[in-house]
This record gives structure tokens, sequence and C-alpha cells, in this order.
């Protein structure tokens, strides 16, 4: 490329204090040839992350800090977007350390294949013997299917992509997040620009290191909720679903329907058996390399995340998501 486009790297700040210095610096140290500005959306933190972000921006003219009042994820995105200035926009948490190619291999990767988005790799990478075992379960097609942004593949179209580098033309075309998406708002907002003609492409040379929930507890409810939201987009946008995504719910129909008929007719406790059966098969070769902690924590995780997702997916209720734009506007239409 003889000429690189400027990018604004948007950034939902909430709670980064330990992390925010480091992943600002990631940013700024890019090896990209064009011109960069840093978006931090800050939202009501409970420790020094605005103090953080007010210094960071003091000491480089390229960092520009607003608020976000809410504190939620869609709401500091659109805010970030709508302060930034430059016609390509990427999308970075305030804990991600980007690798020093990133942009470059993003902008590249728009040019070659006039994809609207560009995305890469959730590379989970843990610390202790719990979160070593939950990366390996991420990056499994056992714990995840096979979405490439966890697991890798070939580059090519996607419905989807971990975090992303946006034409802003593709972000002012579908308006933005929605902000009533607490969860999900990335897989949404790119089904309306693939809706809208636009492509979504996954590089597998993108890759952005990701620390796992530290607990059984905090992994959990990460996934509930994941399972909770990805309803609410199967509901309002039509064909979206598939076998990947019903299987957690059937695993959690299928365990409870064995567990209770289990107490009258003992055979029924074979499909709950063999679900034990598999996810111990699954994980002896996922834990490899790990410790014993480690090893034995693989099936703990692989079944919290099965269950934790399946759950909240059948317990979504349908007024979730109710004041988002398509739940408007197919209720304008109704009327």
């Amino acid at each position: 490329m003889t000429t690189w486009p400027p990018v604004s790297v948007v950034m939902p700040i909430l709670n980064e204090e330990r992390h925010l210095a480091a992943a600002v610096r990631h940013v700024l140290a890019q090896e990209y040839p064009g011109e960069l500005e840093v978006v931090l959306a800050v939202g009501p933190s409970k420790d020094r992350t605005r103090e953080v972000a007010d210094e960071l921006a003091a000491a480089d003219p390229r960092i520009k800090v607003v608020d976000n009042p809410t504190g939620r994820t869609p709401a500091a995105l659109n805010a970030a977007i709508r302060a930034s200035s430059h016609s390509v926009v990427a999308r970075i948490d305030g804990h991600a350390m980007m690798p020093s190619d990133y942009l470059r291999v993003a902008v590249e990767t728009l040019e070659e294949t006039g994809a609207d988005n560009v995305g890469g790799i959730m590379a989970a990478e843990g610390e202790t013997d719990w979160e070593k075992a939950v990366a390996a379960a991420m990056t499994s097609k056992v714990g995840v299917g096979n979405a490439r942004f966890h697991t890798g593949g070939e580059g090519g179209p996607a419905d989807t992509v971990y975090l992303g580098v946006f034409r802003r033309s593709a972000l002012d075309r579908v308006e933005g997040y929605d902000e009533a998406f607490l969860r999900a708002q990335d897989w949404e907002m790119n089904h309306r620009i693939r809706s809208t003609g636009g492509v979504v492409w996954f590089q597998p040379r993108m890759r952005v290191s990701y620390r796992p929930r530290p607990s059984v507890a905090t992994l959990a409810r990460q996934y509930f909720h994941y399972g909770r939201w990805r309803r609410v987009v199967a509901r309002q946008h039509k064909g979206t679903i598939n076998l990947r995504y019903l299987a957690p719910p059937a695993a959690v129909l299928g365990i409870a329907a064995g567990l209770l008929g289990g107490i009258v007719f003992w055979p029924a406790l074979l499909v709950p058996a063999a679900y034990v059966v598999a996810i111990l098969a699954a994980s002896v070769p996922l834990g490899r390399g790990l410790t014993v902690k480690g090893r034995l924590s693989v099936p703990v995780a692989l079944a919290t995340m099965h269950m934790a997702w399946g759950t909240g997916f059948l317990t979504s209720p349908p007024g979730l998501g109710a004041d988002s734009r398509s739940a408007r506007a197919r209720n304008a239409d109704a009327h």
C-alpha cells in the first residue's frame, strides 16, 4: 500500500485501572505507517480508571477521553465512535494487548478483500491452572463449536469475528451498535452489516490475547448471559440460529429429563451418564500439557460452559431486548 488510511481505535473502559495504560501503550506502539488516534469511553468505575485515562490523554495528544455514563459496552462504543474522526475504526478492549502488526494486517485485509469488518482470534490464555483449563475449553470445538474466532481456521467470510476493524462507512450505514444488547452486541451488529450487503472477514493472523474468567461462578455467569442474549438475537433476526447454538440447550433438556426420568425408570440415567463420559473423553486431549489440577479442571470448564449457556438460552425472557431497534421496528410494523 502506498497510502495508509488513518485509524481510530475506540475502547470501552470500565474498571480497567490495572491494564489500561499497558493496553494503550500496545496501541500506540503499533507498527502502522498511518495516523492513529485512541478514544477512551470511560464508564463510572470503582477504581482509578478515569484518573489513569485522563493522565494518558494529558501525556499524548493522540488520546481522547469521553464519558459513558451508563457504563454499558455498546453505549461506550457508540460514544467513542461519535468522538472519533478517521475512516477506519478499530474496536479494542481496555485489557487487550494487541500484537504489534495487528492494525497493519487489519487494514491490508480490508483493502485486499473489500470487507466492511475484519477480525481475528480471541486467543484465550490463562495464568492459573483453572484459567488454563478454561482456555483449553474455549479454544476447542467441543467447548465452543466451530466458531473460527475461538478455534482458528482458514481466513474468509464469517458471521462474526472477535473485536473488529471496521470501515466507518459500514458503521454509519447500520447506525452503530444497538445499545439494547448488553451482550452479543458484536454478533448482532455484524449480522446487520451482512444483511445490508457487507462482508465480515475472519483473518487468523490477527490474534488478541484474552484472559478467561478466574472461577467457576464467574465463568458460569458469563456463559449464562451469552446464552440469554444469543436467544434474543435468534428471536429478532430469524434464520440466525443453527445446530451449534441448539446443542447446549438440548444437552440441558436431555440431562434434566434423564435425571428426573431416572427416578422411576433407571435407564433414563444413561443420558446424563453418556454426557459425562463424552465430556471426560473429550477432556483428555485438551488437558495435554497442563498440570494434574488443570487436567481435572477441563471437564468442569466444559460442563460449566455448556450448562450455563444452555440454561441461559432456555430461560431467556421474552421481554429481554424489547427496547432494541429491531424489536421496536417489528412492533411498529405490527401496528
